[in-house]
């Protein structure tokens, strides 16, 4: 009597075994890359006080220490007319060189800074958000470039429930 050997088992790798290999080869692929750029991000401290302040010009003062000056390269795209003022559609652009920070600051608000962000070098200085708007009044958005703080404002007409109140 002769007997068959019995074929040797093997599983059939899954999708998610694949995957799961995939990934742990990529992680250990990273390991050399160095990310300072993104651990300095990290450890830039939050403007708390800035934050804080009631009016525009106490908030501009306590997050750049200076005024800025209007200027035609920081284009500020906001409605003119809000049907509502729990979101607000707001963007900034600008043709400037070495920006560092994009800030928003609407005027009636409680708290005049309403958003600021640090541009990373090499990013385009673009900014688009959706704020919070109390009631009609000016907005006001600064660029931080190359040292120098430039401006665009705009007044913002926030309607009651779109009837224009």
């Amino acid at each position: 009597m002769t007997t068959t050997p019995k074929p040797h088992w093997r599983p059939h790798p899954t999708r998610r075994l694949i995957l799961q290999g995939a990934a742990s080869v990529a992680l250990l692929g990273l390991g050399n890359l160095p990310f300072a750029p993104a651990r300095a991000a990290a450890n830039d401290k939050y403007p708390e006080e800035a934050f804080r302040q009631k009016s525009e010009a106490d908030a501009i003062k306590a997050l750049y220490g200076k005024a800025a000056e209007p200027s035609d390269k920081v284009k500020l795209d906001a409605p003119e007319i809000a049907e509502n003022g729990g979101v607000v559609p707001i963007s900034v652009t600008t043709s400037l060189d070495k920006v560092t920070s994009i800030s928003f600051f609407v005027a009636e608000n409680p708290n005049a800074l309403a958003a600021s962000y640090r541009i990373p070098e090499g990013t385009i200085p673009a900014v688009a958000n959706r704020l919070k708007m109390a009631r009609t009044t000016k907005l006001t958005a600064i660029v931080e470039a190359d040292g120098k703080l430039y401006s665009a404002t705009k007044e913002v007409k926030v309607t009651v429930g779109g009837c224009g109140g």
